[in-house]
C-alpha cells in the first residue's frame, strides 16, 4: 500500500510511503490505545514509527513523543534504530536535533524520547502526549500503570503474543476505549521472499512457533520444556552464586552467560551477556569487571576459545557432556525452582519459547527444539558440573 502525504519536512513536499495495515489502523482509529498484536515480521514496529513520524509529529508541534521498551539495550539495538533509519531515508534526519546522550530528537519542534523501564527517572517523570510501548509484553502489569498515569493521549502497544497468559489480553484489549489488531508477514508486501520461506518453514518445524510468529496467535505453554519458573525483581542476598555458564557464538548466534545462584532448592538466574559479533578478547574485557575470578563453565566444544579466555584472566573451564547431556541436564533442573532477574529480557524468552519437539501426530518426543536454547545451554553447563550430586532417575517428559 502506498500512501500520498503532505509533511512538514524542510520545506512543504509531498511524499509516497510504502506502508502496510498497520499505518492504515493508526490513520483511520479514534480510540486511545492502540493494540498491534502479530507475528515476525509484520511491519508492526517499522510503521507505527512511519506514522509517529510522518502523521502525528508532521501535524503537532510542541507534543512529548515517548518510545519505551524494557531495557535500553534493546531499545536501542531494535526500534531507535528503526525510527534514525526511517529518517534517513526520508532525507529528514539532522544531527543537530538529536540528542544522542540523552536519546532524544526534536522532530517539527516536537521531542520524541526514547527510554527504558530501568530509568525510574523519566518513566515517573514528566507528562507525555503520545506513548508507543515496544515489545509490550516484556513490561510488568505495574510498569504498564505507571506509563499510562502519565500520558495524556493516545498510547499504541505491539508484542508477538508469545505468552499463553498475560495482563495484556486480561486487562487492555478488554477496554472499551481499546482497539485490537493482529497482523502476520502476509501483511507485509514488502517481504524478501526469503524471509517468508523462513517463516513458513515453522509450519513443520514448530506448531506453536507456527501459531505465534506466522500466524500471530496467542502461544500455548503445552509443550514448553520449563514450566517450573517465576521472575524476580532481585537476586536475593540468600543465594549464594554458584558458577557462571558461557555459551559461545559470533555472527549468527550470541555469546550468551547466565549467573547462576542456588538457595536451598531453588535456583535464581541473572543474564550477564547475550551479543553477536565478540571476539574472545571482547568477551574477556566486558566479563572480568562482573564476575572477576568466578568460575565460568563454557561450551567444551571450543577448547581453544577456552584457553584463550583463561590466558585473558578469566577463570574459565569446560563443561562436562557426554551421553544424553541434554536431556540431562534438563532434567537436573527441573528438579528446581527457577527464579530469573527481570531484567534478564534474552532469558525469559528463552524460558517461555523453549519447546519440545512434537511429531506429525502431535506426540512429544524427548527431544527439545534446536531454538532459544543460548542462554539455557550456559545453564545446562553449570548444572551437569554443580548440581547432579545425589540426583538420580532419568529424564522424561512430564
Amino acid at each position: 500500500m502506498e500512501v500520498l502525504l503532505h509533511l512538514k519536512l524542510r520545506s512543504l513536499t509531498q511524499t509516497k510511503l510504502q506502508t502496510n495495515k498497520v499505518f492504515k489502523h493508526l490513520l483511520n482509529s479514534d480510540k486511545k490505545i492502540i493494540i498491534e498484536q502479530g507475528g515476525a515480521r509484520s511491519g508492526k514496529t517499522y510503521n507505527i514509527l512511519l506514522w509517529i513520524i510522518c502523521v502525528y509529529c508532521s501535524q503537532n508541534s510542541g507534543k512529548v513523543i515517548t518510545i519505551c521498551r524494557k531495557t535500553f539495550p534493546a531499545i536501542r539495538a531494535t526500534v531507535m534504530r528503526d525510527f534514525i533509519d526511517i529518517l534517513r531515508k526520508h532525507n529528514i534526519y539532522d544531527p543537530e536535533y538529536h540528542n544522542k546522550s540523552s536519546s532524544e530528537y526534536w522532530l517539527y519542534d516536537n521531542l520524541v524520547e526514547f527510554i527504558s523501564l530501568d530509568q525510574a527517572q523519566k518513566v515517573r517523570g514528566r507528562k507525555r502526549d503520545l506513548l508507543f510501548i515496544n515489545e509490550a509484553n516484556e513490561l510488568s502489569y505495574e510498569d504498564w500503570q505507571q506509563l499510562i498515569f502519565r500520558t495524556t493521549g493516545r498510547i499504541i502497544i505491539d508484542y508477538n503474543p508469545a505468552d499463553e497468559y498475560h495482563w495484556i489480553y486480561e486487562k487492555v484489549i478488554p477496554r472499551e476505549d481499546a482497539e485490537f489488531h493482529r497482523t502476520t508477514f502476509y501483511d507485509n508486501p514488502f517481504l524478501e521472499q526469503s524471509i517468508k520461506d523462513e517463516i513458513l518453514r515453522l509450519k513443520e518445524l514448530d506448531k506453536n512457533y507456527w501459531r505465534v510468529y506466522g500466524l500471530g496467535l496467542q502461544g500455548s505453554s503445552e509443550d514448553n520444556v520449563f514450566n517450573n519458573f517465576k521472575m524476580v525483581d532481585d537476586i536475593p542476598e540468600k543465594a549464594k552464586l554458584i558458577s557462571f555458564g558461557l555459551d559461545f557464538g559470533y555472527s549468527i548466534d550470541p555469546t550468551a552467560v547466565v549467573g547462576v545462584y542456588k538457595h536451598d532448592d531453588s535456583l535464581y538466574l541473572k543474564e550477564i551477556m547475550y551479543e553477536k559479533g565478540l571476539t574472545n578478547q571482547d568477551v574477556a574485557e566486558k566479563l572480568k569487571p562482573i564476575i572477576e575470578r568466578s568460575e565460568v563453565i563454557c561450551d567444551s566444544a571450543e577448547p581453544k576459545s577456552i584457553e584463550e579466555l583463561y590466558r585473558m584472566g578469566i577463570n574459565s573451564k569446560p563443561a562436562t557432556k557426554g551421553r544424553d547431556s541434554i536431556q540431562n541436564g534438563i532434567d537436573i533442573l527441573k528438579r528446581h525452582k527457577i527464579y530469573i532477574e527481570n531484567s534478564s529480557l534474552n532469558l525469559i524468552k528463552e524460558f517461555k519459547n523453549y519447546k519440545w519437539q512434537v511429531d506429525k501426530n502431535g506426540k512429544k518426543l524427548n527431544i527439545p527444539v534446536d531454538k532459544f536454547n543460548h542462554l539455557i545451554d550456559s545453564l545446562r553447563y553449570v548444572a551437569l558440573i554443580h548440581l547432579k550430586e545425589n540426583k538420580r532417575g532419568w529424564y522424561s517428559i512430564r
